[in-house]
């Protein structure tokens, strides 16, 4: 994961660097060396960020700068690190710390995830609330129009799937996920989590961040509370892309291991450009793609 590009551009390694000593462990070898740390979501979210963060860097380092930013679930804080609003270092450390808590909060099996197809929303929702009697579940990320993920307690994700599959849903795939994530049983990560946002310094944002949890600008004022709120609300993707459109915004990078986010948005709108920064390659196409937007 970003071995590539950490090989060729030095604020790629710089990043990394500054992560290894922030958290005390290899950055390097948690990215490139095969480990089962990397599983752990209180590894992997500093490890996404970092890479994403670095990949950042090399085009802002290469004069491209975003006129908005939005991320999927951690991906909300490279956004904030994008806008000028979090450091660097406060993101990766806090990040680590949000992990942590997420897995002590919902531990490996404690859970399901089950990414729900070509469904409407509202019989997601109303699925979900039938099978509440045997525990939690709700929606947890509405992706795409197409693609609703759903999680909770594992007897009510499965009633919910029992349901979904009577109204006629036909295609439902569980998710190798740590643990069933923006759902109400993260509820006592959202609170540990709240008493370290309370201590880190949020700068002015520069440039606008649409929020997880309301598909709307984020204000500065809300930033501690949303990012509180986010880690146990459901994440409106799709929302937020249809936000940005609505600004003007027609082009779209996405920054960062994999191309799922890609993915996503030719789902919600195929009329947006969309591009990617992973390695050489994609690094090189993006390049090319932002200099003929700017030409037209």
């Amino acid at each position: 994961m970003g071995k590539e590009l950490f090989q060729q551009e030095k604020i790629v390694k710089e990043t990394f660097e500054e992560a290894s000593d922030l958290l005390g462990f290899s950055m390097e070898e948690l990215c490139f060396e095969e480990n089962n740390q990397l599983n752990e979501t209180k590894y992997t979210q500093p490890a996404i960020l970092t890479v994403s963060t670095a990949f950042l860097r090399v085009l802002q380092a290469k004069g491209f700068q975003p006129d908005a930013v939005a991320g999927l679930s951690l991906g909300e804080y490279t956004a904030l690190v994008a806008s000028g609003a979090l450091s660097f270092g406060d993101a990766v450390q806090l990040v680590h710390q949000r992990g942590q808590f997420m897995s002590e909060a919902a531990p490996t099996g404690s859970g399901k995830m089950v990414a729900v197809l070509n469904t409407d929303a509202a019989v997601i929702e109303e699925c979900c609330k039938q099978a509440s009697d045997l525990g939690i579940v709700s929606p947890a990320n509405y992706n795409t129009p197409q693609q609703i993920v759903i999680g909770g307690e594992v007897a009510a994700v499965e009633k919910a799937e029992a349901l979904l599959k009577a109204a006629g849903t036909k295609r439902m795939i569980p998710l190798n996920v740590s643990g069933p994530f923006h759902t109400a049983l993260l509820a006592p990560a959202s609170k540990r989590l709240n008493e370290v946002l309370e201590t880190i310094s949020f700068k002015e944002m520069r440039i606008p961040v649409i929020s997880n949890t309301t598909a709307a600008v984020m204000d500065q004022s809300a930033i501690v509370s949303l990012l509180t709120q986010q880690v146990m609300s459901p994440v409106r993707f799709s929302d937020s892309i249809v936000t940005l459109k609505d600004f003007g915004i027609l082009n779209f990078v996405e920054i960062g291991p994999g191309k799922t986010l890609t993915g996503f948005i030719k789902k919600i709108d195929r009329g947006l450009g969309t591009s990617r920064v992973e390695d050489e390659q994609t690094l090189a196409e993006t390049i090319s793609f932002l200099d003929s937007e700017k030409k037209k």
